[in-house]
């Protein structure tokens, strides 16, 4: 209990900057779906699926790697600390400079004659997004939760600051002339550039404050770490790739592979624009998961020599479903006004239907993420190219067949479908090479329950709103109430007082 203790609390403390600062970047969706148009939403979605991709090969699986060499290769941490830095620094400038100057053809190829400027700020954002991976791991590693969480918040509220500065606070000082139009070289049309400069700002801002906390490293590239960090973090590479694949592809291919007039009133980019908007609704789970994450990854590792890990995996896969089929449920229950409430312009509601199945395909990341603990400690990471590698090629083909056919839900159902085939083969290859006692028929039956309630939650209609409301959100009661009921025993177990003895 006391090792589940650390992780809750510090998945509290990362969990804070995760959902606060999430939560406040997530306010962002109200300004860009009031303040632009859906073609520039759509323009958003599709370059920031991008980035998230690029964003795995300037990393290349390092973070991982650096955890794995710090805590269990009997290796000096320090210099494993500086090695992996410097050779993260020196890859992201020359990956970094390479698109900087591919930038022209990369905004012909993505349909944006005139604008690589969009692609060369890319090239620089990614840049400053690599050089702080590891700053950040290490403060991870270092248990330096409050310190982590602050940084975290605080490139959050320079980013929105910035944000709210140039699409709302720029035009209104402009409106009133209290500035003149070209103020800075203040560009009124500009929409999805000042969400790029914004992000591009806030984190070269940060990068100092984290290099210090985490402490300035000394360069060096030692081969004999380099050699087996490599083998180590290739397939973590190609995990990346394929995992970002599954995650981020539909929102970078929704406009290209969706039929002209599919939707009426809509281009494709503006209707990639209403499907990415209701895509960020269910950020809600992906935030949880990630907070989740921060605090596990390092706890797994250090837990791993215990010789009762693997019923401290199992337990806490199980207390992690709970949890998020209960948000699942609560979030869908209520999106009849969350919707409203963050997609600010009529046409972005016709695609709610999607949120929920969205929810359950990031809780299923989150248990894959759960799972992959297996190949992570045994060193077998090649699996983990093959696993999602899979779950790629079945994104692609479910987009490519059925985006053209069912619009927003074929690109749902591929999220959903890759990490349920995901968490699917992990589980199986796992419990034969490091077995763990999941409770697996109740944690399945727990999924399948709240994915059903989910639906029942967001189609129920009663005719009075406040009786609606009342009904929508009683689903979750009841649920609570089944799980109450299914795990009272294991309930009894942790409230009973320990022995003196």
């Amino acid at each position: 209990m006391s090792n589940l203790k650390k992780l809750a609390g510090q998945t509290a403390v990362y969990g804070l900057s995760s959902i606060l600062g999430r939560s406040i970047n997530f306010l962002l969706i109200m300004v860009y779906t009031a303040y632009l148009s859906k073609e520039e939403v759509g323009s958003y979605t599709s370059i920031y699926a991008l980035i998230g991709f690029l964003n795995i090969i300037f990393t290349y699986g390092m973070e991982t790697t650096f955890f794995r060499f710090s805590t269990g290769k009997n290796l000096d941490p320090a210099k494993v600390f500086n090695t992996t830095q410097s050779l993260l620094l020196t890859s992201s400038l020359l990956l970094g400079t390479g698109l900087y100057l591919g930038a022209p053809y990369l905004a012909e190829w993505m349909d944006y004659p005139g604008q690589a400027y969009l692609f060369r700020w890319t090239a620089l954002l990614l840049t400053f997004d690599a050089v702080l991976a590891i700053p950040f791991a290490k403060l991870r590693l270092e248990n330096k939760a409050l310190v982590f969480a602050g940084a975290k918040i605080l490139n959050i509220l320079l980013n929105v600051g910035f944000n709210l500065l140039l699409i709302i606070g720029f035009p209104y000082l402009i409106g009133l002339d209290t500035i003149p139009a070209d103020f800075l070289g203040y560009k009124i049309e500009w929409g999805v550039e000042y969400i790029l400069l914004a992000n591009l700002f806030a984190n070269g801002l940060i990068v100092p404050f984290v290099w210090w906390k985490a402490g300035m490293f000394k360069f060096q590239l030692d081969g004999e770490i380099i050699r087996p960090m490599w083998k180590y973090s290739i397939p973590l590479l190609f995990m990346g790739l394929a995992g970002v694949t599954n995650e981020l592809i539909s929102r970078l291919l929704f406009e290209y592979i969706l039929p002209d007039n599919f939707y009426p009133g809509f281009n494709s980019r503006e209707a990639a624009g209403v499907f990415g908007a209701n895509f960020k609704l269910a950020i809600l789970m992906n935030l949880v998961i990630q907070a989740f994450k921060y605090a596990a990854e390092p706890f797994f590792f250090k837990q791993s020599n215990d010789k009762n890990s693997p019923q401290l995996y199992a337990t806490v896969m199980h207390a992690f479903i709970i949890f998020c089929t209960l948000l699942m449920i609560a979030i869908s229950a209520n999106l009849n006004w969350i919707g409203p409430l963050f997609l600010r312009k009529p046409g972005y509601e016709e695609g709610l239907f999607i949120v929920p199945m969205l929810l359950m395909g990031y809780l299923l990341l989150g248990v894959y993420f759960n799972l992959s603990i297996w190949f992570k400690i045994t060193d077998k990471t090649n699996y983990s190219f093959w696993i999602t590698l899979t779950g790629a090629i079945v994104t692609l083909l479910v987009i490519w067949i059925l985006v053209p056919i069912w619009g927003y839900l074929g690109a749902a159902l591929a999220t959903f479908t890759c990490y349920f085939l995901m968490a699917l083969i992990c589980y199986l290859y796992g419990q034969k090479y490091y077995p763990i006692p999941y409770q697996t028929g109740r944690g399945v039956f727990y999924m399948f329950l709240a994915f059903a309630v989910s639906y029942l939650a967001f189609f129920l209609k009663l005719p009075q709103p406040f009786i609606n409301f009342l009904a929508k959100n009683s689903l979750i009661l009841i649920y609570i109430l089944v799980v109450l009921a299914l795990e009272k025993d294991r309930i009894k177990t942790y409230l009973k007082p320990k022995s003196s003895l």
